[in-house]
């Protein structure tokens, strides 16, 4: 997909910031306001899926008023007649996808919820790790807007790795085990200082030419140094390697 230069300086800075050490809290706002600007958005919201509740918990949100997310956490989410089809993508979603616009504007949740706050169109992108809901992002947009494409939920998706990465590290966090990073256990697979930089790099979910961009290197150097850091950790694609890296 062909950017334009603000599209792509917005997806690689996502991408750059997702690879801090940020609380869970603290991931999702500072995407939120990213995909604002990226989206043309309006509002933003967050919440994480509590499988012992059966209910989303801990909610962010970027310009929707207390009160009515209040009756969003206590009532409208189980009256939710999107979220529960959406929840089970794993891509980014525009809500049009799943049930057209004048279906919505007819439903309690949409007037009762939704439009109390202005929200008209909307797109969501849940966040799976090994089969577990670990976090979403809700972009909307007001009346009088277009509604999401699916060249916006390609852009969305672009992220998606990264966030899910950052997600994984923010509850490692929590749980004071730290982020773990490859270039902080070296003499573990015997890597040299710029593997371990690229294979933290490829854990957060950068691109092959956001790499290269950022490290100044050719994509032949790029093959060649992701081929020394599959070699000796034992990974067989680029997905094993989180995984292998929170296994140490």
């Amino acid at each position: 997909m062909n950017l334009t230069h603000k599209e792509s300086d917005l997806v690689f800075a996502i991408m750059r910031e997702l690879s801090g050490e940020f609380s869970h809290e603290e991931v999702r706002m500072r995407v939120g306001r990213w995909l604002v600007e990226l989206l043309d958005a309006d509002y933003f919201a967050s919440y994480v899926w509590d499988d012992g509740r059966d209910q989303f918990v801990a909610g962010v949100n970027i310009n929707m008023t207390p009160e009515n997310l209040s009756h969003y956490e206590a009532y409208y989410q189980f009256n939710d007649p999107i979220t529960p089809t959406l929840q089970r993508r794993r891509v980014a979603t525009p809500v049009s996808a799943i049930m057209s616009h004048n279906r919505l504007r007819k439903t309690e949740f949409f007037n009762d919820f939704l439009f109390r706050d202005g929200l008209y169109y909307g797109m969501n992108f849940f966040a799976w790790d090994r089969g577990k809901n670990i976090g979403d992002l809700r972009v909307w947009r007001a009346q009088g807007k277009e509604d999401f494409t699916p060249r916006d939920a390609v852009l969305v998706d672009a992220i998606g790795p990264s966030l899910v990465n950052a997600l994984v590290r923010a509850n490692r966090l929590a749980n004071g085990s730290g982020a773990a990073r490859f270039s902080q256990k070296l003499d573990i697979w015997n890597l040299t200082q710029r593997e371990a930089e690229i294979a933290d790099m490829v854990v957060t979910g950068l691109s092959d030419e956001d790499i290269c961009a950022a490290l100044c290197i050719s994509k032949s150097t790029l093959r060649t140094h992701v081929g020394a850091v599959f070699r000796k950790t034992g990974a067989q694609r680029r997905g094993q390697l989180g995984y292998i890296l929170t296994q140490m």
